[in-house]
């Protein structure tokens, strides 16, 4: 299956990175850039950018036991849950959830995507 064919590519801030995949793996080697570009752009009105290549949206939830590495982005809505482990070039999507204990790294989650 093509990248257009498997995704609703406006449910995700990787839009203009998926935009140029045949298939959806073919974006994994590009998603550390993507970060680092994107986030260089991101209102400071909406993100806060705590620690190295970190950015999280103002109004998500992040467990006080949550370990994040960069690049990262997490949208406005988000919740990252006790002892989530986000390794780094990973993006959180609006209203999305990274449950407890769940470990992310070198990935997209769509917006509202939910990783128990």
């Amino acid at each position: 299956m093509k990248t257009r064919e498997l995704f609703d590519l406006s449910g995700s801030i990787a839009a203009p990175l998926l935009e140029k995949c045949e298939y959806p793996w073919e974006a994994l080697a590009g998603i550390k850039s993507f970060i680092l570009e994107l986030g260089a752009t991101l209102s400071a009105d909406e993100f806060d950018k705590v620690g190295e290549d970190v950015w999280i949206a103002k109004d998500a939830k992040v467990a006080p036991t949550a370990s994040i590495s960069g690049p990262c982005i997490i949208d406005a809505g988000a919740e990252i849950r006790h002892c989530a482990f986000i390794r780094g070039a990973a993006i959180v999507g609006k209203g999305a959830t990274v449950g407890n204990s769940t470990e992310l790294k070198n990935c997209i989650l769509f917006d509202k995507a939910q990783a128990p």
